[in-house]
């Protein structure tokens, strides 16, 4: 689709590209996003008989929301959608490819926003302490198989071809743990935990250097099981695990490489099964971190900065599963409680 568009705009849509990336700094998911709407407006433009940048107006952009509401596309979707209309019209303006802002009227449709699925404390220890324990079947190992001989053999994993990888089968449940313990320990997102290397951890002070949205760097502590699966992942799992392209990651995949988001979303959803869980994702570990921090009677704000949430309104959605703190405050303080 972008392809098919006219020059112009086709370079409208490479230009606001490079903005994002290079000048607003988002990640590149995000970038595929806005750019995923804005060449979807731009075709529906062109449809509408929009030729040039100049044409696009409000009813263009109400048209085109209203096609989206009637092809299905869910209330946060279409929120999504306004939003990146709403930052390329910004854009355009102030770049000089059209004569005002027409986006900055748009309005969209308020989001239901879900409340989170959260674990129990109790079934979130037995979520993280699970690779440990002895399993019943083959186990969550198979999300992330160890090498085969294939692997093995190929030069890109960097080991010795015909090598046995009995060390590296016995260091998965080692790295499973480490996944889950630092899942749940710190609340930080799937992609900030694969993206940690081993320089990260500052095991004196108990706390990792996390690179967030946006390039956002923070730190946030961990616990001591946290620290005893590191220890024990980093002496007796990583190395059996390393290869030749390995280079600083902490968590690594079965052939040695970094350990992808998608991998450790298996994992978790895996042991969940296993342990007869509800059905669990990383972020709902972090969701569960964020609600049992909150409980606890930690800060708001304090959580906000764990989970290096920009915004306290997207924090405080994790309040309202406090409700039995807030039950058990007003029965010893009220007196007609």
């Amino acid at each position: 689709m972008h392809q098919t568009l006219p020059p112009a705009l086709r370079d409208a849509v490479d230009d606001f590209a490079e903005h994002l990336s290079r000048v607003r700094n988002r990640s590149a998911h995000t970038v595929r996003a806005y750019v995923t709407d804005l060449v979807s407006l731009l075709d529906h433009a062109v449809q509408m008989g929009c030729v040039d940048l100049a044409e696009l107006d409000l009813s263009v952009l109400r048209s085109w929301l209203a096609r989206q509401r009637t092809t299905g596309a869910a209330r946060t979707s279409l929120a999504r959608r306004a939003a990146s209309a709403r930052a390329f019209s910004t854009w355009a303006h102030r770049a000089g490819l059209v004569p005002a802002d027409v986006g900055a009227a748009l309005a969209s449709p308020r989001a239901h926003r879900e409340l989170p699925n959260v674990l129990r404390a109790d079934q979130a220890a037995a979520l993280v302490e699970a690779p440990t324990r002895p399993a019943p079947t083959a186990g969550p190992a198979v999300a992330d198989s160890p090498p085969t001989d294939s692997a093995l053999n190929d030069p890109l994993a960097g080991t010795t071809p015909g090598a046995a990888p009995t060390a590296a089968i016995e260091a998965v449940p080692l790295r499973d743990r480490v996944l889950l313990e630092l899942l749940y320990a710190t609340g930080v997102r799937v992609s900030e935990a694969c993206g940690l290397d081993v320089g990260d951890v500052d095991h004196g002070r108990r706390v990792i250097r996390v690179f967030g949205k946006g390039g956002r760097e923070r730190s946030v502590p961990y616990g001591v099981p946290a620290q005893r699966a590191l220890d024990d992942w980093l002496r007796r799992g990583r190395p059996a695990m390393v290869v030749a392209r390995s280079g600083d990651a902490l968590l690594l995949g079965a052939r040695g490489g970094r350990l992808n988001p998608t991998t450790a979303r298996q994992i978790v959803g895996a042991y969940a099964e296993n342990a007869g869980l509800p059905r669990t994702s990383p972020h709902d570990l972090r969701h569960s971190a964020a609600t049992h921090l909150l409980e606890g009677g930690a800060d708001l704000r304090a959580v906000q900065e764990l989970l290096g949430h920009s915004s306290l309104a997207s924090t405080q959605i994790y309040t309202h599963v406090s409700v039995e703190r807030l039950r058990a405050a007003y029965r010893q303080a009220h007196p007609r409680a």
